[in-house]
């Protein structure tokens, strides 16, 4: 079983990572993005799910393909399930 949202907040590591490297506050983020800023947060703490409009809209504000809002470790080995 996957824990909680371990995924989450490893993706939402990645998106304060890429933020704080460009500069970035939340605010700023969310101006170039239109996801709002209080969003911004929730994602980075792993606390949403959020839509795939949504990883694009992170990209487009982050200037990154993306795939690389994914480029983070993730041992996919641990969550397998036996059949």
């Amino acid at each position: 079983m996957i824990e909680r949202n371990s995924f989450q907040i490893l993706f939402g590591k990645k998106i304060e990572e890429l933020r704080v490297e460009k500069g970035l506050s939340y605010r700023q983020l969310a101006q170039r993005c239109g996801v709002d800023h209080s969003n911004i947060s929730k994602i980075e703490k792993g606390e949403i799910n959020i839509r795939l409009s949504t990883i694009l809209e992170l990209a487009i504000g982050l200037e990154k393909n993306p795939k690389e809002l994914f480029n983070f470790e993730f041992d996919i080995n641990k969550y397998k399930t036996e059949d």
